[in-house]
Protein backbone atom coordinates (compact mmCIF):
# COMPACT_ATOMS: atom_id res chain seq x y z
CA UNK A 1 0.00 0.00 0.00
CA UNK A 2 1.59 2.82 -0.64
CA UNK A 3 1.42 6.59 -2.90
CA UNK A 4 1.63 6.27 -6.83
CA UNK A 5 2.27 8.88 -9.38
CA UNK A 6 1.40 8.69 -13.29
CA UNK A 7 3.87 6.75 -15.87
CA UNK A 8 3.03 6.61 -19.19
CA UNK A 9 4.88 4.47 -21.92
CA UNK A 10 4.32 4.06 -25.51
CA UNK A 11 3.98 0.74 -26.40
CA UNK A 12 3.68 0.55 -29.52
CA UNK A 13 2.51 2.91 -32.88
CA UNK A 14 2.34 2.81 -36.43
CA UNK A 15 5.75 2.03 -38.43
CA UNK A 16 6.75 5.24 -39.73
CA UNK A 17 4.03 6.75 -39.18
CA UNK A 18 4.71 10.29 -41.20
CA UNK A 19 5.10 8.15 -43.97
CA UNK A 20 2.04 6.78 -43.76
CA UNK A 21 -0.15 10.14 -43.23
CA UNK A 22 1.51 11.35 -46.55
CA UNK A 23 1.30 8.47 -48.40
CA UNK A 24 -2.46 8.64 -47.65
CA UNK A 25 -3.03 12.12 -48.28
CA UNK A 26 -0.96 12.44 -51.62
CA UNK A 27 -2.89 9.35 -52.95
CA UNK A 28 -6.20 11.36 -52.55
CA UNK A 29 -4.31 13.63 -55.80
CA UNK A 30 -2.55 11.36 -57.46
CA UNK A 31 -3.24 9.27 -60.33
CA UNK A 32 0.13 7.03 -60.01
CA UNK A 33 0.58 3.33 -57.78
CA UNK A 34 0.82 3.64 -54.11
CA UNK A 35 4.35 1.79 -54.21
CA UNK A 36 5.29 4.86 -56.03
CA UNK A 37 3.59 7.56 -53.91
CA UNK A 38 5.33 5.94 -51.20
CA UNK A 39 8.68 5.61 -52.61
CA UNK A 40 8.19 9.18 -53.75
CA UNK A 41 7.26 10.14 -50.12
CA UNK A 42 9.93 8.39 -48.44
CA UNK A 43 12.75 9.97 -50.59
CA UNK A 44 11.75 13.62 -49.12
CA UNK A 45 11.51 15.98 -46.28
CA UNK A 46 7.65 15.66 -45.87
CA UNK A 47 7.39 17.59 -42.48
CA UNK A 48 6.30 20.67 -44.73
CA UNK A 49 3.48 18.41 -46.02
CA UNK A 50 2.13 17.23 -43.34
CA UNK A 51 2.30 20.36 -41.53
CA UNK A 52 0.35 21.87 -44.50
CA UNK A 53 -2.26 19.13 -44.01
CA UNK A 54 -2.43 20.74 -40.24
CA UNK A 55 -3.07 24.12 -42.04
CA UNK A 56 -5.39 22.92 -44.39
CA UNK A 57 -7.55 20.85 -41.95
CA UNK A 58 -7.07 17.81 -44.34
CA UNK A 59 -7.20 15.80 -41.14
CA UNK A 60 -8.29 12.53 -42.18
CA UNK A 61 -5.26 10.91 -43.64
CA UNK A 62 -3.76 11.79 -39.90
CA UNK A 63 -5.97 8.98 -38.35
CA UNK A 64 -4.19 6.58 -40.21
CA UNK A 65 -1.15 6.30 -37.31
CA UNK A 66 -2.01 5.10 -34.07
CA UNK A 67 -0.40 4.81 -31.11
CA UNK A 68 -0.98 2.78 -27.98
CA UNK A 69 0.42 3.74 -24.45
CA UNK A 70 0.49 1.57 -21.02
CA UNK A 71 -0.82 3.84 -18.33
CA UNK A 72 0.48 3.02 -14.16
CA UNK A 73 0.06 5.30 -11.08
CA UNK A 74 -3.44 6.95 -12.36
CA UNK A 75 -6.59 7.21 -10.23
CA UNK A 76 -10.05 6.11 -10.72
CA UNK A 77 -10.95 9.63 -10.99
CA UNK A 78 -8.74 10.13 -14.47
CA UNK A 79 -10.30 7.27 -15.71
CA UNK A 80 -14.12 8.86 -15.20
CA UNK A 81 -12.70 11.78 -17.46
CA UNK A 82 -10.21 9.96 -19.83
CA UNK A 83 -13.05 7.23 -21.24
CA UNK A 84 -15.35 10.48 -22.09
CA UNK A 85 -12.88 10.48 -25.62
CA UNK A 86 -15.03 8.00 -27.48
CA UNK A 87 -12.38 7.56 -30.72
CA UNK A 88 -10.16 5.63 -28.51
CA UNK A 89 -10.14 1.90 -27.28
CA UNK A 90 -9.28 1.20 -23.70
CA UNK A 91 -8.27 -2.09 -21.32
CA UNK A 92 -8.65 -1.22 -17.92
CA UNK A 93 -7.32 -3.45 -14.97
CA UNK A 94 -10.87 -4.74 -13.58
CA UNK A 95 -11.52 -4.05 -9.68
CA UNK A 96 -14.51 -6.70 -10.31
CA UNK A 97 -11.98 -9.50 -11.20
CA UNK A 98 -8.78 -8.35 -9.57
CA UNK A 99 -8.77 -8.32 -5.75
CA UNK A 100 -7.07 -5.61 -4.55
CA UNK A 101 -4.26 -7.00 -2.42
CA UNK A 102 -1.57 -3.92 -2.30
CA UNK A 103 -3.70 -1.10 -2.01
CA UNK A 104 -2.48 1.72 -3.88
CA UNK A 105 -3.46 5.08 -4.56
CA UNK A 106 -2.92 9.13 -5.83
CA UNK A 107 -2.42 11.74 -3.61
CA UNK A 108 -3.74 15.50 -5.19
CA UNK A 109 -0.62 17.83 -4.89
CA UNK A 110 -2.66 19.92 -2.66
CA UNK A 111 -3.27 17.78 -0.39
CA UNK A 112 0.70 17.24 -0.36
CA UNK A 113 1.41 20.96 -0.22
CA UNK A 114 -0.58 21.11 3.10
CA UNK A 115 2.23 19.68 4.87
CA UNK A 116 3.14 16.23 6.45
CA UNK A 117 0.21 16.34 8.79
CA UNK A 118 -2.28 16.81 6.32
CA UNK A 119 -1.01 14.52 4.07
CA UNK A 120 -0.39 11.56 7.06
CA UNK A 121 -4.00 11.96 7.70
CA UNK A 122 -5.17 11.38 4.20
CA UNK A 123 -3.14 8.53 4.27
CA UNK A 124 -4.73 7.31 7.31
CA UNK A 125 -8.21 7.78 5.72
CA UNK A 126 -6.74 5.57 2.56
CA UNK A 127 -5.80 2.90 5.32
CA UNK A 128 -9.06 3.06 6.85
CA UNK A 129 -11.00 2.48 3.33
CA UNK A 130 -8.31 -0.45 2.43
CA UNK A 131 -9.57 -2.35 5.75
CA UNK A 132 -13.27 -1.55 4.89
CA UNK A 133 -12.62 -3.30 1.13
CA UNK A 134 -10.28 -6.16 3.11
CA UNK A 135 -13.15 -6.68 5.87
CA UNK A 136 -16.25 -6.77 2.74
CA UNK A 137 -13.94 -9.01 0.80
CA UNK A 138 -13.91 -11.60 3.70
CA UNK A 139 -17.11 -11.28 4.23
CA UNK A 140 -18.17 -11.70 0.75
CA UNK A 141 -15.64 -14.53 0.28
CA UNK A 142 -17.60 -17.47 -0.46
CA UNK A 143 -19.97 -15.80 -2.90
CA UNK A 144 -18.74 -16.18 -6.74
CA UNK A 145 -16.91 -12.76 -6.96
CA UNK A 146 -16.90 -11.42 -3.86
CA UNK A 147 -14.44 -8.47 -4.50
CA UNK A 148 -16.90 -7.00 -7.19
CA UNK A 149 -19.09 -5.84 -4.25
CA UNK A 150 -16.02 -4.79 -1.76
CA UNK A 151 -14.59 -2.31 -4.14
CA UNK A 152 -17.83 -0.28 -3.84
CA UNK A 153 -16.37 0.76 -0.35
CA UNK A 154 -13.16 1.92 -2.49
CA UNK A 155 -12.15 5.81 -3.45
CA UNK A 156 -11.85 7.42 -6.28
CA UNK A 157 -8.11 7.69 -5.65
CA UNK A 158 -7.48 4.18 -5.79
CA UNK A 159 -4.86 3.50 -8.35
CA UNK A 160 -5.76 1.40 -11.89
CA UNK A 161 -3.96 0.58 -14.81
CA UNK A 162 -4.78 0.85 -18.36
CA UNK A 163 -3.68 0.61 -21.82
CA UNK A 164 -5.22 2.94 -24.66
CA UNK A 165 -5.07 3.60 -28.68
CA UNK A 166 -5.88 6.57 -30.27
CA UNK A 167 -5.38 7.31 -33.75
CA UNK A 168 -3.05 10.65 -34.30
CA UNK A 169 -6.29 12.90 -35.47
CA UNK A 170 -7.86 12.18 -31.73
CA UNK A 171 -4.30 12.56 -29.81
CA UNK A 172 -4.02 16.04 -31.22
CA UNK A 173 -8.02 16.93 -29.63
CA UNK A 174 -6.97 15.00 -26.98
CA UNK A 175 -3.64 17.24 -26.18
CA UNK A 176 -6.00 20.15 -26.99
CA UNK A 177 -8.08 19.62 -24.39
CA UNK A 178 -5.95 18.15 -21.54
CA UNK A 179 -2.48 19.80 -22.05
CA UNK A 180 -4.31 22.74 -21.40
CA UNK A 181 -3.49 24.78 -17.89
CA UNK A 182 -7.75 24.53 -16.94
CA UNK A 183 -8.20 20.59 -17.33
CA UNK A 184 -7.44 19.04 -14.25
CA UNK A 185 -3.95 18.28 -12.79
CA UNK A 186 -3.63 14.55 -12.84
CA UNK A 187 -4.87 14.15 -16.70
CA UNK A 188 -2.84 17.26 -17.60
CA UNK A 189 0.21 15.25 -16.33
CA UNK A 190 -0.66 12.20 -18.16
CA UNK A 191 -1.43 14.11 -21.36
CA UNK A 192 1.82 16.32 -21.52
CA UNK A 193 3.68 12.63 -21.04
CA UNK A 194 1.65 11.43 -24.06
CA UNK A 195 2.87 14.35 -25.97
CA UNK A 196 6.94 14.05 -25.24
CA UNK A 197 6.74 10.45 -26.43
CA UNK A 198 4.28 11.03 -30.16
CA UNK A 199 6.59 13.96 -30.39
CA UNK A 200 10.13 11.62 -30.33
CA UNK A 201 8.46 9.74 -32.99
CA UNK A 202 6.63 11.84 -35.27
CA UNK A 203 7.83 15.25 -34.78
CA UNK A 204 6.40 16.70 -37.91
CA UNK A 205 2.91 15.38 -37.03
CA UNK A 206 2.68 16.41 -33.09
CA UNK A 207 5.22 19.83 -33.70
CA UNK A 208 2.39 21.79 -32.70
CA UNK A 209 0.24 19.47 -30.35
CA UNK A 210 -0.64 20.73 -27.64
CA UNK A 211 -3.77 23.65 -25.89
CA UNK A 212 -5.26 26.11 -28.51
CA UNK A 213 -2.68 28.94 -26.90
CA UNK A 214 -0.01 26.92 -28.79
CA UNK A 215 -1.18 27.34 -32.00
CA UNK A 216 -2.54 31.13 -31.15
CA UNK A 217 -5.26 32.73 -28.92
CA UNK A 218 -6.50 30.72 -25.69
CA UNK A 219 -10.06 28.89 -26.53
CA UNK A 220 -11.09 29.46 -22.69
CA UNK A 221 -11.97 32.79 -23.27
CA UNK A 222 -12.56 34.57 -19.78
CA UNK A 223 -12.02 31.15 -18.16
CA UNK A 224 -8.19 31.41 -19.47
CA UNK A 225 -5.11 30.54 -17.12
CA UNK A 226 -3.64 34.08 -18.65
CA UNK A 227 -0.65 32.14 -18.93
CA UNK A 228 -0.23 30.81 -22.23
CA UNK A 229 3.23 32.01 -23.02
CA UNK A 230 4.33 29.46 -20.40
CA UNK A 231 2.47 27.04 -21.65
CA UNK A 232 3.81 27.75 -25.56
CA UNK A 233 7.64 28.03 -23.90
CA UNK A 234 6.48 24.60 -22.43
CA UNK A 235 5.85 23.20 -25.67
CA UNK A 236 8.57 24.49 -27.66
CA UNK A 237 10.89 23.27 -25.31
CA UNK A 238 9.23 19.81 -25.20
CA UNK A 239 9.46 19.59 -29.45
CA UNK A 240 12.87 20.80 -29.41
CA UNK A 241 13.98 18.57 -27.03
CA UNK A 242 12.32 15.29 -28.63
CA UNK A 243 13.97 16.69 -31.77
CA UNK A 244 17.40 16.41 -30.72
CA UNK A 245 17.17 13.44 -29.14
CA UNK A 246 14.70 11.53 -31.78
Amino acid sequence: MGQVKVKTELLQYTSNPEVVVATAAKLCYSDAGIAEIREGVESKDISKFIQKLVDMNHLSPIEHASFTFGVEGVSRSLLAQLTRHRIASFSVKSQRYVRVKDFNYVIPPKIEALGEEAKAEYCRQMETMAGWYRSWVEKLEAGERGNEDARFVLPNAAETKLVMTMNARELMHFFSLRCCNRAQWEIREMAWQMLELVLTVAPALFKNAGPACVRGACSEGRMSCGRADEVRARQKALAEKTTKNA
